[in-house]
């Protein structure tokens, strides 16, 4: 987690109780929506109503808004101006519930991943040919960092497999612009890193770390003769195992877990097959390796169906580059899952606006759900983290789902993702502690196993599914809530709210993100109904504060960048995070309605 930052509160007063901006709770909010008013005044036609027709006018009115701090609005233009403030913030409420309707109808299409650097390298790496990728060629060199290196510079453990298969692919395309340059600079940064795999296996490394990392090692090693590449020998330890488990198996069954890394170990096409999707393991890489061992062994009718595949993966990334791929797809159980969690924790799953779209996935859910349990997606392996969360969903929509499916992945205190899999996680037991208790079913163990995996702070790190420390901490506060009204958590709180950044958001990163930002305020939104008028008053300014950051980036039908969730690489699945950022913008400006609501209440 970020350094905390202190968080003083200003002295509460209230001069003027009369009007309702002078004894509201948090008289931040109050400017804020004012100034939101004021851009309103500005704009015209079509515009007049919309918070992102003019994003730097209203970045520029409600900084100035917010930096006069003003306790009153004297006169009758503040009062006009507060007005249209307050229509202007229901305007954009109404936006936000558009764009979440559109997207929960939108789940049909197998979901949408932001685009790969280790997956589109692989990819090209298998294809061989540069004739026709020239595009996917230069969208990857123009992913390399300043300092050589591929990922975010935030996050350096997960950095090493899409350098690697970048590396690894650019030396193919030598003849292209570029490429020398920047497979030199990529060379220089391998030599440079720690190799954080040294002397052991961190908790949170990437998916199938353990074979892929030597295996671009190997390959690195064959391409580029005796340089001095880290070599990751804690993991050889786990590869060697792996493969010695595998040389027993003739064929996986589809949808099994180890097939996700198949590009890694696969040796013949004919220990895999193609699901019904045309995937090896929802995975673009896999999927391409297979097809090129399968192309080199003898056409076979099934290299359609995997060629099919990749076409529609890529789509899935809206990168509009044939070759560019997304690191996992189809996830068309998850998205859906995850999106309605999201909207319950934001206090959106029963919103009139967004009934049918729910409806229509809780339905889909419904008949989905096998004694097994469900998995990322509807061909894939079924697991305790995607069964957790849906059993969450389908409770909530008035379903009675079993919680049979659940307990096949409970071993003595816990709750393991995948049966074998090398270490817990901790969301996993966190989805699985709010299942069982939404279901009223006895949880003393998965309790225990989350109250037990709090960092020094009281929060949750050390997540092997997400990089941030606010995805962890959001759930396990509403999973801890749930069925207990008085929950109170001090501790936690006060760490929370240190952790908030100077601008106003949350990060786990150097810089705060949209995301993490929502995480944070579903937390405290948790927090807030047991807290007293003074723990509630510390909340709503850190609120009005993460608010004015939020419409300072926020536009309409935005698409999320920053890639944060932990598959072989750091990634983005669009739009879970799209519907997390428009969430926790929409509970944001309710906060700050509910709270001037509160304070005209109180007026004399």
């Amino acid at each position: 987690m970020s350094a905390p930052v202190r968080m003083e509160a200003p002295p509460w007063r209230c001069d003027r109780p009369a009007a309702a901006v002078h004894a509201a709770l948090c008289p931040e909010f109050a400017p804020l929506i004012a100034a939101v008013g004021q851009h309103c005044r500005g704009a015209r036609g079509a515009r007049r109503a919309s918070l992102c027709g003019r994003p730097a006018l209203l970045r520029r009115r409600t900084a100035t808004g917010l930096r006069r701090r003003a306790r009153r609005l004297p006169d009758s233009g503040s009062r006009q101006s507060f007005a249209e403030g307050t229509s202007c913030v229901n305007a954009l409420s109404e936006q936000i519930l558009s764009e979440l309707r559109r997207l929960l109808s939108e789940m049909s299409d197998g979901g949408r991943v932001g685009p790969s650097v280790y997956d589109t390298a692989r990819a090209l790496w298998f294809h061989g040919n540069v004739t026709g990728r020239q595009d996917a060629y230069a969208w990857l060199l123009a992913q390399q960092q300043a300092d050589g290196g591929w990922g975010s510079a935030d996050f350096s453990r997960f950095r090493h497999a899409p350098t690697w298969a970048a590396l690894l692919a650019l030396q193919r395309a030598g003849s292209l612009p570029g490429v020398a340059d920047a497979v030199q600079a990529a060379t220089q940064f391998l030599q440079r890193q720690p190799d954080p795999y040294a002397h052991a296996v961190p908790e949170d490394a990437p998916i199938g770390a353990e074979l892929i990392l030597p295996q671009l090692c190997g390959e690195a090693a064959s391409l580029l003769g005796d340089v001095a590449f880290p070599r990751h020998p804690a993991l050889l330890p786990l590869r060697q195992a792996c493969m010695v488990k595998l040389g027993t198996v003739a064929t996986l069954p589809s949808g099994h877990p180890l097939l996700h890394s198949w590009e890694a170990w696969g040796t013949s096409p004919t220990t895999a097959f193609p699901d019904d999707d045309g995937s090896i393991g929802i995975s673009p890489a896999a999927t391409a390796a297979w097809r090129a061992q399968a192309v080199t062994r003898g056409s076979t009718p099934q290299v359609g169906r995997a060629d099919a595949y990749l076409q529609m993966a890529s789509r899935a990334t809206r990168s509009g580059i044939e070759g560019v791929f997304p690191n996992v797809w189809p996830i068309n159980v998850f998205e859906p899952c995850w999106s309605l969690y999201t909207l319950h924790l934001a206090g959106l799953f029963a919103h009139p606006a967004l009934a049918e779209a729910v409806r229509v996935i809780v339905a889909q859910l419904d008949a989905r759900l096998g004694v097994h349990g469900l998995g990322p997606a509807l061909h894939f392996a079924a697991d305790a983290d995607d069964t957790a969360v849906a059993l969450c969903v389908l409770h909530l929509a008035g379903r009675d789902p079993a919680v049979d499916a659940l307990r096949h992945f409970e071993i003595g205190e816990l709750f393991v993702t995948f049966p074998g899999e090398r270490n817990a996680s901790v969301s996993t037991n966190i989805h699985a502690l709010h299942a069982l208790r939404l279901l009223g079913k006895p949880a003393a163990g998965a309790s225990a196993y989350v109250e037990a995996n709090r960092n020094p702070h009281g929060l949750w790190d050390n997540e092997k599914w997400h990089v941030s420390w606010l995805y962890p901490t959001a759930h396990a506060v509403a999973a801890l809530a749930q069925g207990k009204p008085q929950w109170r958590d001090e501790r936690a709180l006060a760490a929370l709210l240190q952790a908030q950044r100077d601008d106003g958001g949350w990060g786990a990163g150097r810089g705060s993100t949209f995301e993490e930002t929502a995480y944070a305020l579903f937390a405290l939104h948790v927090m807030d109904g047991s807290e007293e008028a003074t723990g509630r008053r510390r909340i709503a300014q850190v609120v009005a504060r993460a608010l004015e950051w939020m419409l300072a980036r926020h536009a309409a039908h935005g698409l999320p960048q920053t890639p944060l969730w932990i598959g072989k690489e750091l990634y983005c699945p669009t739009r879970v995070v799209r519907v997390a950022e428009l969430a926790g913008l929409w509970l944001a400006l309710r906060w700050g309605r509910r709270v001037l609501a509160e304070g005209a209440g109180a007026a004399p």
